[in-house]
C-alpha cells in the first residue's frame, strides 16, 4: 500500500513553548510531500522529526497570523542554501506572496528555483491542486483573518483484475483498462463480458484534513464528510467558551462535536494555549463527545490505512 502519512511539526497556539512548537504539519500522500502551515522554528521541527526539507513540492498557508507562516521565509532561505532548483508552490490568502517576496528582497536574497502562489478563496472550497493521484481541496474556515483549511485525499482508485477469469473471457489486453475502470465490455458475438465477473473492488480512498484556525463552523461538515483523520484545533477547553468566541477559535468540545457529526474516522486535536501544562482536560472533554479522539503532540506520526 502507497504511503499516507500525516507528522505534527508543531502543537502550539499563538505563543510556542519549550513542549509546543508553532503549528505546522507534514503529509506524505502517495510520495506527495506537502507542508501545511510554517510557523516559528518549523524547519528545525522538520530536521528533529526526520522530514527531508528538500521532499516538501506544495506549501499549504491558512492564514496570515504569525504562528502559521512566520517560519516560511527562514525555510525558503534554507532550501535556497541547499541547492534548491526544483519549483515550489505555495497556497495561501492574499497578501502572502507580496510579504514573502518583500522580505526576501529586503534581505537581499535571490532564491535559484521558481515559487507559484496560488490564492485560496476564504469563502468557498476549491480545487487547488490534482494529479492522477491525489487532490488538495481548499476549506473555508471562520476566523479572525481570512482562513482556510485543507482536504487531501486520494483519487478514486480502478478495480483489481483477476487474471484468471480475465484470462477465461479469450478478451484482448486492450479491454483491461476499460474493466478496471468497472465499464462491461460487449465481445463481436454480443455477449457481455461484466466488470465485476473479472475484477474486484478497488481499495477504498483515505482522506486527511486540516481545519485550524477556525471558531465552530458546521459549515464544513459536508467538506468532511467521512474523512480518515481529521485535525481540528482546540485552543480552549469549554470553560474558557467566551474566550473562545471573542478570539474565533475552538473548544475540543466543540472540535469532538464536528468530528461527530461529520462521522470521522479518527479526530486529532491541537492548537494548545499555552496556558494548558497539561492535556487531560482537553482529552476527557472531547472523548466524552467522540471516544476516537487524541490530543497530539510535537513529532506525533499518523499512518492512515
Amino acid at each position: 500500500m502507497t504511503r499516507f502519512e500525516v507528522t505534527v511539526l508543531g502543537s502550539g497556539a499563538a505563543i510556542p513553548t519549550l513542549e509546543r512548537g508553532a503549528t505546522s504539519h507534514y503529509v506524505n500522500c502517495n510520495e506527495r510531500h506537502i507542508l501545511i502551515d510554517c510557523g516559528e522554528g518549523t524547519q528545525l521541527q522538520m530536521r528533529k522529526f526526520k522530514v527531508r526539507l528538500q521532499k516538501i513540492s506544495h506549501i499549504c498557508i491558512s492564514h496570515l497570523h504569525g504562528d502559521h507562516f512566520f517560519g516560511l521565509v527562514g525555510y525558503l532561505s534554507t532550501l535556497q542554501l541547499l541547492g534548491r532548483n526544483e519549483g515550489l508552490t505555495i497556497y495561501g490568502p492574499e497578501g502572502l506572496e507580496q510579504i514573502i517576496k518583500q522580505q526576501l528582497e529586503i534581505g537581499g536574497a535571490h532564491l535559484n528555483f521558481n515559487i507559484k502562489f496560488v490564492i485560496t478563496n476564504p469563502k468557498e472550497s476549491e480545487l487547488l491542486f490534482e494529479d492522477k493521484l491525489i487532490e488538495l481541496h481548499s476549506i473555508p474556515l471562520k476566523h479572525k483573518v481570512p482562513t482556510t483549511g485543507f482536504l487531501i485525499k486520494e483519487k478514486p482508485k480502478e478495480r483489481n483484475l483477476i487474471k484468471e477469469e480475465f484470462d477465461k473471457t479469450g478478451l484482448s489486453v486492450a479491454y483491461i483498462s476499460k474493466l478496471r475502470q468497472g465499464k462491461d465490455v460487449e465481445k463481436e458475438d454480443g455477449s457481455i463480458v461484466r466488470a465485476k465477473d473479472v475484477t474486484l473492488p478497488p481499495k477504498r480512498t483515505r482522506s486527511y484534513a486540516f481545519c485550524s484556525d477556525t471558531a465552530y463552523k458546521e459549515d464544513i461538515i459536508p467538506l468532511i464528510k467521512g474523512v480518515d483523520l481529521l485535525y481540528h484545533e482546540a485552543t480552549f477547553t469549554k470553560d474558557k467558551i467566551e474566550r473562545a468566541k471573542a478570539t474565533k477559535h475552538s473548544t475540543a468540545e466543540q472540535a469532538a462535536t464536528i468530528a461527530k457529526m461529520a462521522e470521522v474516522r479518527k479526530l486529532i486535536i491541537g492548537h494548545l494555549s499555552a496556558r494548558y501544562k497539561t492535556v487531560e482536560k482537553h482529552t476527557e472533554e472531547a472523548q466524552a463527545i467522540f471516544e476516537k479522539t487524541q490530543v497530539v503532540n510535537d513529532g506525533d506520526h499518523f499512518f492512515i490505512y
